[in-house]
């Protein structure tokens, strides 16, 4: 990309950034190509009524294990019930671990699902896939993230992107392929705002609500004037889907530099510090505080990545020995964290009147082996996992399907990552009928052929 402003020099680089799209000149636009822009614009695919609603999505990034914490087996031998015990819950249906206490006392707010399983290869991101995209991927095609559908077909609201990941991008999972955490074929307009910032942190900022160094907010008005100039003196280049490209994201990183109530749903100094605390001062808990926040401000679809990477730090991947993480690392660092965040944004939600409009989707890339390994943890295991949905019209309290007598495989109600995608897309009001423009212009489903929602949740 060369840059047209600045202290004098050009440079370039192999990606741009929504704040490039501040800095590049008119013909930049020939590098961003997009066949499909607007090409079924007029496809619809959003069900009356549908518009209020909006999903935060969990990713525990690392894979948490559902004998250890949701799908607990008391009667089995002790290398697959593992250390820790069953606890009662507000809901008869459900129990979890004694160290999830606060699920606990919210467990007439979720629901889970205990027999998910899929045939990607036992690796983070292949899974990654999956999970995000209803899909794995193949054929170099790419699918986009379920957010960047929702974002597709539904637009905007506000001055907010409808597509935000907290508090960035995963980084990589070992398989060395794409994470699915993108806009796929639909192109780079409709991959997600990404924080690239902790929110946990003195000082938070945003930095992408900032204008560029070298651009004043006079000059980024005078740089906004001097393109609609531009523009009207070349009509036939704006005709064309690269200009119209450019054009939308120029519009939109200028719209969110710009807009104060953007900068407003990002503060989260103002916010109560009682607040701030009952999530938990971390990056887990203030991306949670933060999601609220969004989705309150007109953001369709938040991630929350709980982790961002299985490398380097303590995540839910618990294979016993370093460099990963111990089940004691599981119950002394990763649970008490994650336990405050998610009860707080339940509760938050419910007492704020949004629940009953927003999904909350705690979804995994797999589990965890039946069995402990001998290094005292459980390894990857994509043929039988849980995942919880709260709110969006799902009923709370409840369990769909099981696993067998020691979690190896689903024993009812088999559910693979399609079904979890189509889930989505019905809390969120979108006709699981709905075709996306796909690769060489070809219609793509959002959601393959035979798969629907889990009707045992609404």
């Amino acid at each position: 990309m060369l840059k047209l402003i600045g202290d004098g020099r050009t440079s370039t680089c192999g990606g741009a950034t929504r704040r490039d799209f501040l800095q590049a000149g008119t013909l930049g636009a020939l590098g961003f190509g997009l066949p499909q822009w607007f090409a079924a614009k007029a496809a619809g695919g959003v069900k009356p009524g549908g518009d209020d609603r909006a999903c935060i999505m969990i990713f525990n990034l690392g894979a948490p294990s559902n004998m250890d914490l949701w799908d607990m087996k008391p009667e089995a031998p002790a290398e697959v019930r593992g250390p820790f015990k069953p606890i009662a819950t507000r809901s008869p249906a459900i129990q979890v671990s004694e160290i999830l206490p606060r699920h606990a006392e919210l467990a007439d707010k979720f629901s889970l699902v205990r027999s998910v399983h899929h045939g990607g290869a036992a690796v983070h991101d292949a899974g990654w896939q999956m999970m995000q995209t209803g899909r794995l991927f193949s054929g170099g095609v790419n699918t986009p993230h379920i957010g960047s559908v929702v974002g597709y077909l539904k637009g905007r609201k506000t001055d907010l992107p409808p597509f935000v990941v907290l508090p960035e991008l995963m980084g990589r999972g070992g398989g060395n392929l794409p994470n699915g955490q993108a806009g796929g074929f639909l192109g780079k307009a409709h991959d997600p705002f990404s924080l690239n910032a902790d929110p946990s942190k003195p000082g938070f900022q945003v930095p992408d609500l900032l204008p560029p160094k070298e651009i004043g907010a006079v000059r980024l008005e005078r740089r906004r004037k001097i393109r609609e100039l531009v523009d009207d003196a070349v009509k036939t280049f704006e005709a064309s889907e690269n200009a119209a490209l450019l054009e939308g994201n120029f519009q939109s990183a200028f719209r969110l530099m710009t807009s104060a109530s953007a900068r407003s749903a990002f503060d989260l100094a103002q916010e109560p510090k009682k607040t701030r605390e009952r999530y938990g001062m971390t990056r887990f808990g203030q991306c949670c505080l933060l999601a609220r926040r969004l989705v309150e401000s007109g953001v369709r679809f938040v991630t929350i990545n709980a982790f961002l990477t299985v490398f380097d730090e303590i995540t839910w991947d618990i294979h016993g020995s370093k460099p990963f993480t111990s089940i004691e690392g599981m119950r002394d660092i990763v649970c008490p964290m994650y336990d405050q965040g998610y009860s707080a944004l339940l509760e938050d939600l419910s007492a704020r009147g949004l629940l009953d409009t927003t999904l909350v989707c705690n979804l995994a890339e797999f589990g965890r082996t039946p069995r402990i390994n001998p290094a005292g943890g459980r390894d990857h295991w994509p043929l039988c996992f849980t995942v919880g949905f709260a709110g969006g019209g799902v009923r709370g309290g409840r369990t769909v399907g099981a696993s067998d007598p020691i979690g190896a495989v689903p024993a009812d109600r088999p559910v693979e990552p399609a079904d979890v995608a189509a889930t989505i897309f019905h809390s969120l009001g979108i006709d699981l009928e709905t075709k996306l423009p796909g690769p060489a212009g070809r219609p793509f489903p959002i959601v393959d052929f035979g798969h629907r929602e889990i009707q045992e949740l609404f």
